[in-house]
């Protein structure tokens, strides 16, 4: 039988593989996909002031400062400083709800996915990678770090994080409705105009306490996994399942119109939170379990440049 410490290594050998193997994906898109598209639609407008210049034939007509270019009489533009890194932030809110999955892969696993990708895009880009991990049991925060291994070890150590105990609804631990997360550590974890990716199940609620500061402070983007049952529940069956929430299993009937009516109404109510709390639907994203999500994540990319060129 192995020790701990064997187990602890063979688990790290076997995150580090799977990073490696997500790397190789991803170092695919960048070359073959993406070509750029990363680091313009990650970056954004994100960049300093520095002076204002005059305006010549083929600068970006969203720079001109129309006060200057009114009191001079020709056109000026605002001249920019662009920031030589990104640093990327990435929130991961494991709460019980993410356990489920009525497929193959859970919730959680395929957003753990999700955020080994967007960190091995951060290695392969040569940018500064950290997390916030937060869980019902306590946090754990990587500042970020620049470097392929620094990165790999960091995402190796997100995944390894242990997920919140099942029964934590009826324990002595947090509801799974309680805010667990330390936002006020995440006012300072970063760099300014840092990009912060916040992931989790986004369960119906209102905006975090001091969410305006970090908004302002960083270029927020919300980032969300959804089973297939979610969104819809199978037509004319009963299910039964286990809910990881309530702690018991659980039985439902999609034949039933109060059930079915019921279940589109928190949908509904799910995604207007969602949107509230994210109000730019390109700072959005919404994966399915049974979707690629590195596919996703070229066409958030895409849809970011596609706008960006046309603003």
């Amino acid at each position: 039988m192995p020790t701990p410490v064997q187990a602890n290594a063979a688990l790290v050998t076997s995150q580090l593989a799977l990073l490696k193997q997500l790397e190789w994906k991803v170092r695919h898109a960048v070359e073959n996909v993406l070509n750029g598209e990363y680091r313009s639609a990650f970056r954004g407008r994100g960049m300093e002031f520095d002076q204002v210049v005059k305006y010549t034939f083929g600068d970006d007509i969203r720079d001109i400062d129309w006060n200057v270019t009114a009191r001079l009489g020709e056109p000026y533009r605002k001249k920019f400083v662009e920031e030589r890194e990104v640093s990327l932030l990435l929130v991961f809110e494991d709460s019980v709800s993410l356990q489920f999955g009525s497929g193959a892969q859970s919730k959680r696993e395929a957003l753990l996915e999700l955020a080994g990708l967007l960190m091995m895009l951060g290695a392969v880009n040569r940018d500064r990678v950290g997390f916030l991990y937060a869980s019902p049991a306590g946090y754990t925060l990587k500042e970020p770090v620049r470097g392929r291994g620094q990165i790999l070890h960091a995402a190796a150590q997100l995944l390894g994080q242990p997920p919140p105990a099942l029964q934590s609804s009826i324990s002595h631990l947090p509801s799974p409705s309680a805010d667990f997360m330390p936002w006020r550590l995440l006012a300072k974890a970063a760099p300014r105009h840092s990009i912060m990716i916040w992931l989790g199940d986004f369960p119906p609620r209102i905006a975090p306490e001091g969410w305006s500061v970090l908004s302002r402070r960083y270029q927020t983007m919300g980032f969300r996994v959804d089973d297939p049952w979610e969104r819809e529940l199978p037509h004319d069956r009963t299910l039964t399942t286990y809910d990881p929430v309530a702690g018991r299993l659980v039985t439902l009937n999609s034949a039933s119109s109060s059930q079915r009516a019921a279940h589109a109404a928190w949908v509904q109510e799910r995604d207007a939170a969602f949107k509230a709390i994210f109000a730019d639907p390109l700072s959005r994203l919404v994966v399915r379990t049974d979707e690629d999500r590195l596919d996703a994540l070229v066409r958030f990319f895409h849809a970011r440049m596609f706008a960006g060129h046309h603003r």
